[in-house]
C-alpha cells in the first residue's frame, strides 16, 4: 500500500531488479560478522543474474528504504513504480559499476525529511521542493505539483564485514500531469506539464537536493547521481521513463552536466491511430498472438509491453489471460506458448510471459537476458 502525504501511512516496497539481473534463490556469500558495542551484525550478499548488482543484506534480511512508497499526492500510477526503480539502476551503472559496487536500498533519507520536501513550500514548511500554492485554480495559471516521488539507492564498496558508502543515486519522479480539485470532493481537473518544464524544474530541484545532502557528513565526499523520470497519466497502461540524468562529483554541490536518456514504452496491440514504434516487433507479436489464440478459443486477451532504449527493443513483457483451469489444459498451453515464443519473438532481448486467469498466475515463461534460455514454471504443475 502506498504512503500518501494526506494520510501519512507507511508501507515498504521491495525493489525489483528486473532487467538488471534477478535475485537468485538464497545463495549467500561473504557471511562475515562485525561487532558493535550493542550486538553483532552480520552482512551477506546475494548472487544476482548476469550484469546485475550484488545486493547487501543485514542479519540475513533485505534492507528496505524508509522512504519507499512515499508520494506527494494520491494520484500515483502503480505501473510507474517498477520503471522508476529499474531505470535508476540502469542509469547508476554508468557511474557505479556492478563489478565494483554493492547495491542497497537508500538509507540516508528518512520519512520526515522527504515528507517535508514533497509538500508544497510554505511559511510552515520552508523546506518544500514543490512551489507554494499561488491561490489560482486554472489549469494553466496554478502552480502544479512537479515532484511526485523520490527514490534513493545506495552503492557501497568493501567486502566481508566492512562496507562503506561509495555513491548514491536518486530518482526524481516528475509529474507530466498534476490532478487537482477546486473544492473538496468536487470534480477532478488536471494541469499538463511539458517535458521542457519537467526538465527545468527537475534540474532546479536536483541541485537543491544535492546542496542539502552535502550538509550530511556521510554524503560530503561521494558522487551523487540524479535521474529525472517522467510519470505517466494515472490511467496509463505503461510506466513512465527517464529522460535525463547527471552526476554531482565528490565535493561538488551542483550537477553541471545533464545527459539525455532515450527510452520509450509501448503497449501492443496499439489502439486508435497510434503507430507501432517498430513495425517488425509489432508484426512478430501479432504472429505470436495468432498462433496461441488459434490453439484455445477461450483466451481473453494477449498484450505486450515493450521498452525501447535508444530506438532498440530492450525488454518485452507479455500478459496472457485465460479462461481455463484444467491441469492438462494449462500444461499443454504453456508448452505451446514456449514453442511460439521461440519461433516468433526476438532472440536478443529479455522476455517475460505471464499466463493467468483473472484471479491468479498459472504459468511463467521467461528469459533473463537476450542470450539466455527460457525458464518455465507451471504453478501447481510438474
Amino acid at each position: 500500500m502506498k504512503k500518501y502525504l494526506q494520510i501519512i501511512a507507511l508501507a515498504g516496497a521491495m525493489l525489483t531488479l528486473s532487467g538488471c539481473g534477478k535475485l537468485k534463490d538464497s545463495s549467500l556469500a561473504n557471511n562475515a560478522t562485525t561487532t558493535s558495542t550493542a550486538k553483532k551484525k552480520s552482512y551477506q550478499t546475494t548472487n544476482t543474474g548476469k550484469n546485475g548488482y550484488t545486493v547487501l543484506m543485514k542479519n540475513g534480511r533485505y534492507v528496505i528504504s524508509p522512504i519507499a512508497g512515499l508520494t506527494a499526492t494520491d494520484n500515483d500510477n502503480s505501473v510507474d513504480t517498477r520503471e522508476l526503480e529499474r531505470g535508476l539502476i540502469q542509469i547508476s551503472k554508468n557511474q557505479f559499476s556492478p563489478n565494483q559496487y554493492v547495491f542497497q536500498e537508500g538509507q540516508y533519507l528518512d520519512t520526515s525529511t522527504v515528507t517535508d520536501w514533497l509538500i508544497r513550500k510554505s511559511k510552515s514548511n520552508p523546506k518544500g521542493l514543490n512551489p507554494a500554492d499561488n491561490g489560482k485554480n486554472g489549469p494553466d495559471t496554478r502552480n502544479p505539483i512537479y515532484l511526485e516521488e523520490i527514490v534513493e539507492q545506495d552503492y557501497l564498496t568493501g567486502s566481508g564485514s566492512k562496507y562503506q558508502l561509495g555513491g548514491m543515486s536518486l530518482g526524481l519522479a516528475m509529474n507530466s500531469v498534476d490532478y487537482y480539485q477546486k473544492k473538496r470532493d468536487g470534480a477532478e481537473f488536471k494541469t499538463e506539464i511539458s517535458r521542457a518544464e519537467q526538465k527545468a524544474q527537475g534540474e532546479k530541484i536536483a541541485n537543491e537536493i544535492v546542496a542539502r545532502l552535502r550538509k550530511k557528513k556521510a554524503l560530503k565526499n561521494i558522487p551523487i547521481t540524479i535521474g529525472l523520470f517522467s510519470k505517466t497519466e494515472k490511467d496509463s497502461l505503461v510506466g513512465g521513463t527517464y529522460f535525463a540524468y547527471g552526476t554531482a562529483a565528490a565535493n561538488s554541490s551542483k550537477i553541471t552536466k545533464w545527459k539525455s536518456v532515450s527510452e520509450k514504452m509501448q503497449v501492443l496491440p496499439t489502439t486508435g491511430n497510434e503507430k507501432a514504434i517498430n513495425s517488425d516487433d509489432a508484426s512478430h507479436f501479432n504472429d505470436f498472438k495468432a498462433a496461441i489464440q488459434n490453439y484455445f478459443p477461450n483466451i481473453s486477451g494477449v498484450t505486450a509491453t515493450l521498452r525501447y532504449d535508444n530506438g532498440k527493443l530492450a525488454q518485452e513483457n507479455i500478459s496472457i489471460t485465460t479462461q481455463f483451469y484444467g491441469y492438462e489444459q494449462i500444461q499443454s498451453f504453456t508448452r505451446l506458448v514456449l514453442s511460439s515464443a521461440k519461433k516468433y519473438l526476438s532472440n536478443n532481448v529479455p522476455i517475460e510471459i505471464k499466463i493467468g486467469s483473472v484471479d491468479d498466475v498459472q504459468a511463467l515463461i521467461a528469459k533473463e537476458t537476450g542470450d539466455s534460455d527460457y525458464q518455465v514454471h507451471v504453478y501447481g504443475g510438474e
